[in-house]
C-alpha cells in the first residue's frame, strides 16, 4: 500500500518543544507563553510550506508574503516566553541566532533559492527550540 504524501515541515523541532512546554506543569504564565509560541510556531510552519510550495511551483503565490510576518511574530512570542531581560541580556547569544536565521531565511526567498531555504529554516528552528528548552531547563533547575 503506497504512503500518503506528507506536507514538508519547516519547524518541528520548535513546535514539539512547544508543545512539550505548554503540557508541562508549571506556572499558568509559562503554559500560557508556551501556548503562544506553540500557536505561532504551526502559523509560521504553515506559510513555511505555502512559501516552499510557491518556490517550487515558481509562482507569487499570495500566501508567500506572510511568511516574514509569522517568523517575526514567532520571534516576538519567543522572546516574551523566555522574558526581555534574558532575551536583551545573557540570551543575547540566541537572539542573534535567530535573528540571523530569520534574515537568511527571507534572503533565500527573496533569491527564491530552495537548499538555501531549506538549510536557514533548519538554522532558524534549532535556535529557537533551543530558546524554548532553556526555560523548561532553567524551571527544572529551579524546582530543585
Amino acid at each position: 500500500m503506497p504512503y500518503p504524501a506528507r506536507e514538508p515541515t519547516f519547524l518541528p523541532l520548535t513546535v514539539a518543544t512547544a508543545r512539550d512546554a505548554a503540557d508541562a506543569p508549571g506556572s499558568a504564565e509559562l503554559t500560557r507563553g508556551a501556548r503562544v509560541v506553540q500557536y505561532c510556531a504551526e502559523a509560521a510552519n504553515e506559510a513555511a510550506v505555502d512559501t516552499w510550495t510557491a518556490m517550487l511551483a515558481g509562482c507569487d503565490y499570495p500566501g508567500r508574503r506572510a511568511l516574514p510576518s509569522r517568523l517575526h511574530e514567532l520571534t516576538e512570542a519567543t522572546s516574551v516566553y523566555v522574558g526581555t531581560q534574558w532575551w536583551y541580556g545573557d540570551g543575547s547569544v540566541h537572539r542573534r541566532r535567530v535573528a540571523d536565521a530569520e534574515d537568511r531565511i527571507g534572503e533565500a526567498v527573496a533569491d527564491g533559492d530552495g537548499a538555501e531555504f531549506a538549510e536557514a529554516f533548519v538554522g532558524y528552528d534549532q535556535a529557537v527550540a533551543a530558546v524554548v528548552v532553556r526555560v523548561q531547563s532553567q524551571m527544572g533547575t529551579n524546582a530543585s
